[in-house]
């Protein structure tokens, strides 16, 4: 790890910014308000959380990209016994968040609620998997945070890592020789296709809002899917070097868990700025995403703005509009740079997302 001269370590962004010869304040106070903020839930929520439970933040506060017209995705990870105090404790915390005056979280009844690990585990695939625990699940390992108690958060992220693991027979007798966890790639693929899909059917459901989602779909929603992929791909492009996850003939299931647990401790960004520091890649592409990104934060930040594309009508006349126009430029600015890092820069991005990401 590269450090600053006074020894404290410097982020993958921060290096980034050395190479592309940039600064992003968007991102910087974004991540300043996220801290910020979690650490006033913490505050808030100290007297709050009964034992075997966590309560756990998705969404752009887990992210580091808080805003302040952000909302607040919450819920009450339950891993231990159904008790009838678990509901009171959820109005409990949804009282002092919404006193706090804090954004509620959406209306799809994902997140505000309590979420159970059984079926997080237990219901991978199948007819009993339905939209909304696949989102809790994929969103749980790719994009959450515990606020206060971390055990019951800890225990299930690991107990779902190891499901995984487990359960990929191709890790376990495969002749491939890449370390590729194809059973997680594939529930990520599938949620990231779930969220596109979903989006379309919201658009007939409820028109309003439509833009934001639009925005959040081409930038943050994708950037969660990309640092899925570069989490699958992750002993590839991190791990082959480093001989504490091996055992004597290959690495174990045990050491390929913790391996995936500690990249999902890392924020998209990060991750992201992690691969473009790769030799291969050039300085303009990150400057294309890491751009792009800092101008969608600078835009969520503008309240005006923000609240325009809350409000746009979703007509003939919505791509006439100068907010969702720049919107529009800011999305493909991201998936040019996306292109140029997964298809054409590294050969062996290149190589994974052609093998395993497409096919």
């Amino acid at each position: 790890m590269t450090r600053h001269e006074g020894g404290a370590p410097r982020s993958a962004i921060e290096r980034i910014g050395e190479k592309a010869g940039r600064s992003w304040p968007n991102i910087e106070a974004a991540a300043r308000l996220s801290a910020e903020t979690r650490a006033r839930l913490a505050t808030l929520l100290r007297e709050q959380i009964p034992c075997d439970t966590s309560a756990v933040v998705f969404g752009s506060l887990a992210r580091g990209e808080y805003t302040t017209g952000s909302d607040l995705d919450w819920t009450l990870l339950i891993d231990g016994q159904a008790d009838e105090g678990h509901f009171s404790q959820v109005q409990a915390i949804t009282r002092i968040l919404k006193e706090a005056k804090f954004h509620e979280p959406g209306p799809t009844g994902v997140f505000g609620n309590v979420a159970f690990s059984h079926p997080i585990l237990h219901q991978i695939g199948g007819q009993e998997d339905t939209n909304k625990n696949t989102t809790q699940r994929i969103l749980l390992l790719l994009e959450s945070l515990a606020i206060g108690k971390p055990d019951a958060h800890e225990r299930v992220l690991r107990l779902v890592l190891s499901r995984y693991v487990e359960d990929d027979r191709g890790l376990l007798y495969g002749s491939k020789r890449e370390i590729i966890p194809m059973f997680l790639l594939n529930d990520i693929v599938r949620y990231w296709r779930t969220v596109a899909v979903d989006f379309v059917y919201k658009q007939r459901e409820r028109s309003s809002g439509w833009a934001l989602r639009n925005a959040k779909l081409r930038m943050s929603r994708k950037l969660i899917f990309v640092s899925g992929l570069i989490t699958c791909f992750g002993f590839e492009l991190f791990g082959k070097d480093r001989t504490t996850w091996a055992d004597e003939g290959g690495i174990s299931i045990p050491a390929l868990v913790r391996f995936l647990r500690e990249r999902i401790r890392v924020t998209p960004l990060e991750s992201l700025a992690e691969v473009l520091l790769r030799p291969s890649v050039s300085a303009e592409t990150a400057r294309l995403l890491f751009d792009s990104y800092d101008a969608f934060l600078a835009l969520l930040s503008n309240e005006e703005e923000r609240g325009r594309l809350k409000q746009l009508p979703l007509d003939e006349h919505l791509g006439d509009d100068p907010t969702f126009k720049r919107v529009r430029d800011i999305g493909r600015e991201f998936q040019g740079g996306l292109n140029r890092l997964f298809f054409e820069e590294d050969p062996e991005l290149r190589k994974l997302i052609q093998t395993y990401g497409v096919f």
